[in-house]
């Protein structure tokens, strides 16, 4: 090596010189090697994502790395950082300097401390909306607050880095480890997962947890019913429509000695089968004889309802055939569309219906 004064200072050397000093050793390597990954940096600016600027940010914010880190950025600027392999918990990288064979540096890595990763996980519950917006960057500002805290964030402290370099710098931190550091900084503006491999973490579980929490919320706010919702009779009362649903159970008629009539509702398993709008019921109570059976038949719903409302030729609503049968709102409008579908019945007006005009009987104007 030449020296170009007594105090053994190296001869200058452009910035153009070393770019294309790189660029000859990069052709050479990659020939003999095809996975090598070289760092490129275009214009001046090393970081540009969250992780990428978390990252820088954090080394140089330790007073043992703020004397030595500013020293690789040039490195990375001129392209010296020929190879730069990311794996869990250690970094390998070839760095150009002043001598024609580029140093190699080692870097280890230390996990995150499960304590620390736990709550962090706890702590991003119900904050994280997927696996893109975290390697984005895209997440409350508080919780990046949380990732870069020293010592107890994502990111590592001094003393959970290790490094090794094979240039004769004495220095506790070589400008090539430096340019190593920076370096992955730079990666992680292309793939900001590695982060994730190099803290030897499982980034879905991070996310997973935040979207199980997110999830359960929902469910909790899913179950409460809203006060703003319509009930559906309510609905069908509204506009005029008629809300089609399967035949429900309705009310047995009974006739007391007295002649008064009683509607009780079967129990939950009073039933066998429902069938084209008519039940079979299973009584606990002692059967009738077949003579009384035939001589007081009892009228279904359906023929109790069609009754009423070809009575009354003005019109009937749901309330009225509630009021006369005591039926509920969704048996008597399970009967309504099942007259209307075989023609025995029409819309006189909204909520009002009234029996189909007959063939040799002119039909009346509805009450408006």
């Amino acid at each position: 090596m030449r020296y170009s004064s007594y105090w053994g200072f190296a001869p200058y050397v452009s910035v153009a010189e070393k770019r294309a000093k790189a660029a000859r050793k990069l052709k050479e390597l990659q020939k003999k090697n095809a996975n090598i990954r070289p760092v490129c940096i275009e214009g001046t600016t090393i970081a540009r994502t969250w992780w990428s600027k978390a990252w820088n940010r954090n080394l140089e914010s330790y007073a043992d790395y703020s004397n030595r880190i500013g020293r690789g950025r040039s490195y990375v600027r001129h392209g010296a950082v020929l190879d730069l392999q990311i794996g869990p918990g250690k970094v390998e990288s070839l760095v150009q300097g002043t001598r024609a064979k580029p140093y190699s540096v080692k870097i280890e890595i230390k996990p995150i401390d499960k304590k620390i990763w736990n709550h962090i996980k706890a702590a991003s519950q119900g904050k994280l909306g997927s696996m893109q917006e975290l390697l984005a960057g895209k997440f409350p500002k508080e919780l990046g607050e949380l990732f870069t805290i020293q010592g107890k964030g994502l990111f590592p402290s001094p003393k959970e880095i290790d490094f090794t370099c094979s240039c004769p710098d004495w220095a506790s931190m070589c400008k090539h480890v430096a340019a190593t550091l920076y370096g992955i900084g730079a990666r992680l503006d292309d793939e900001p997962g590695l982060f994730f491999k190099l803290r030897n973490v499982e980034m879905k579980g991070l996310v997973a947890e935040a979207v199980q929490d997110r999830t359960r919320q929902l469910l909790q706010k899913a179950k409460r019913t809203s006060g703003r919702v319509i009930a559906e009779a309510d609905v069908a009362d509204v506009f005029g429509i008629d809300m089609e649903e399967p035949a429900a159970p309705y009310k047995k008629e009974k006739k007391t000695r007295r002649g008064t009539i009683k509607t009780e509702r079967p129990s939950k398993h009073a039933f066998e089968k429902v069938e084209a709008g008519s039940i079979t019921a299973k009584s606990k109570k002692k059967q009738p004889s077949k003579k009384v059976a035939a001589s007081k038949k009892v009228k279904t719903p359906f023929e109790t309802v069609l009754n009423i409302m070809r009575r009354r030729w003005k019109g009937v609503t749901v309330a009225d055939i509630r009021e006369k049968t005591g039926l509920d709102d969704q048996q008597i409008r399970n009967c309504i569309t099942r007259a209307k579908q075989k023609g025995l019945v029409v819309n006189l007006s909204r909520g009002v219906y009234g029996p189909s005009p007959q063939p040799n009987r002119p039909a009346r104007k509805a009450a408006i």
